[in-house]
Formats: structure tokens, C-alpha cells, sequence
């Protein structure tokens, strides 16, 4: 759906209701031996690091896989999917990762980061920018990088920011930039400010505005290639709540990557759980689960 001033107006916010939960209904036999399988397949294709713990919510996200492909057991399942070929396996597999990636986002979750954001931007206003966001999942947090950037700079800002994600569902969700007029984590003047509210059939949503949507690029984007045609260095790099998924060994080569990927003394966003000290020599503590690149 493209932006269309004429079908969006100023938005305003209204009361978010409660989310629905569910959760599988024991349809397949789903046994240790399958789940290890899943957890050595993501693993590989990922880097996603799955613990005992996640059987039944692995379960619940690849039942449907079962149903949609006409297999009658996970076992079968995971054997076709391991050994088949061509463009419909890319498809697949595409979709086995889709499903098992965790999609946990809003707009400005961890608040305190925009606010660093807004005094990191000031202090390079008049500068070119590159911005990368690495687990850009539905979009709240790019289209929330873009917001700070006009607040900071202004929308016409010589500003680019990459968005990309493993998931191309939730890309496809992000560079739609439509959400529910109640979504989380947008004050009342920011919604006014920076989106469009729906009529007709778009009754309910509101859009980011399109001098905002001109900042993002969307891709695809696995951490786990060993090339990443990403461009220019980075001066700024959004990667919150990712590395929680990877294990030590993975965390280390991804982080490499990542700052290879940066300019010097760019600086790097990370998720309130995660630390990073010991990598001396790569890059400082900057402020909170805020990290210079050395």
C-alpha cells in the first residue's frame, strides 16, 4: 500500500486493547530428537542459539509450516526441508527462519537511547550520516530513528539509515510503515507530528509521514553472511537485543563484522542485557549500553 496524503490525516492516539495469546494444540508429535534438529538447523542458517526451554514455542511457530506444506510429522518436515533443492527451498527455508526469529518491538522502547540519539545527532548536525538499525523487525525502531533524526535536524537532514532485518515478513510489515492508531510508545504530539491517520478502508491506522519514509532503506539482511554488502561505514549502529540469541563464539564473529562495518569512533546502541566490556580492543563503554568503536 503506498502513501497517500489524501487518505491519511494528522493521527490521534486512542487506548491499545489487550494482545491475544496461543499457543499449539498437540496436532503433531513433537519429540527432543525433532527439537535438536530445529535447534542445529537455525543454528546453522541463524545463529540463533535455542535452549531447552523453547520445545513447546518452537512447536507452536512451525506447526503451521506442517500444515501449509502437507507433512504429517515434524520428523518428515525437517528431512525434506534439510535436503531439498532449488527455488522452492530457498522459500522455505526463508519461511523456517521467519517463523522461529523473536519480533519483540515498539515505538522508542528503551527511551533513553533516543535521548542520547538526539545529542549524538546535534553533535554531527551539518554532516553527512549513516544510521544502521540491524534488527529492524515491523519498523517501530527505524521509524523511530527517523523521528529523532527530524527532531534533531530537521526531515531534510542529509541522513540515511539502513533497515534491514533476517525476517522478510516483518521487512515487508516495516516498509508499509502503516500501524494501529494505538500503538504503543508514541506520545499524543509525536503521533500529530510525524504520521497521517487513515479513513476509509485505512480507518484505525496511521502512517509515518513520507518526508520520514524517505530516510529508511529496507533489505534483507542475514548476520550470519560472511559478506555484507552494506555500503559506506556506519556512523551509527542500532543492534538492541540481538546478540541475547547468539552464543559466545557467534557473538564475537558478528561483532567483528559489525565493527568493520563502522567508522571509526561511531557508535553503537545495544540492549539493556547486553555487555560488551571485555572487547577491549574493539570498542569503550560510551554511556548507557552505549559503545564507542575504536
Amino acid at each position: 500500500m503506498r502513501a497517500a496524503a489524501q487518505s491519511f490525516a494528522p493521527a490521534t492516539p486512542q487506548p491499545a486493547p489487550e494482545a491475544p495469546s496461543t499457543a499449539g494444540n498437540g496436532e503433531f508429535t513433537f519429540d527432543a530428537r525433532d527439537f535438536d534438529r530445529v535447534r542445529g538447523l537455525i543454528y546453522a542458517r541463524a545463529g540463533i542459539s535455542l535452549h531447552a526451554g523453547k520445545q513447546a514455542m518452537v512447536y507452536s511457530r512451525l506447526v503451521r509450516r506442517l500444515r501449509e506444506t502437507g507433512h504429517r510429522s515434524f520428523g518428515a518436515y525437517l528431512q525434506w526441508l534439510d535436503a531439498a533443492t532449488g527455488p522452492g527451498a530457498a522459500a522455505e527455508w526463508q519461511e523456517f527462519v521467519n517463523c522461529l526469529t523473536t519480533n519483540l518491538t515498539s515505538f522508542f522502547r528503551e527511551s533513553h537511547h533516543f535521548d542520547a540519539l538526539l545529542l549524538d545527532l546535534k553533535a554531527r548536525a551539518g554532516k553527512p550520516l549513516r544510521i544502521w538499525c540491524n534488527a529492524a523487525s515491523t519498523g517501530e525502531e527505524p521509524y523511530t530513528i527517523a523521528m529523532t533524526v527530524a527532531e534533531a535536524l530537521g526531515p531534510n537532514a542529509d541522513v540515511r539509515i539502513v533497515a534491514s532485518d533476517i525476517d522478510t515478513r516483518v521487512l515487508a510489515t516495516a516498509a508499509r510503515g502503516a500501524y494501529p492508531v494505538d500503538a504503543r510508545g508514541l506520545s499524543p504530539e509525536r503521533q500529530r507530528q510525524h504520521f497521517l491517520r487513515g479513513t476509509g478502508a485505512n480507518s484505525g491506522l496511521m502512517r509515518i509521514k513520507p518526508e520520514l519514509a524517505r530516510l529508511i532503506e529496507f533489505r534483507p539482511h542475514n548476520l550470519m553472511d560472511t559478506r555484507w554488502p552494506l555500503g559506506e561505514p556506519f556512523d551509527l549502529v542500532f543492534c538492541r537485543n540481538v546478540m541475547i540469541y547468539f552464543d559466545n563464539a557467534t557473538q564475537r564473529r558478528v561483532l567483528g563484522q559489525i565493527h568493520a562495518a563502522m567508522k571509526p569512533k561511531g557508535l553503537m546502541y545495544v540492549g539493556h542485557s547486553e555487555n560488551f566490556t571485555d572487547l577491549k580492543d574493539s570498542f569503550r563503554l560510551r554511556g548507557k549500553t552505549i559503545y564507542e568503536r575504536l
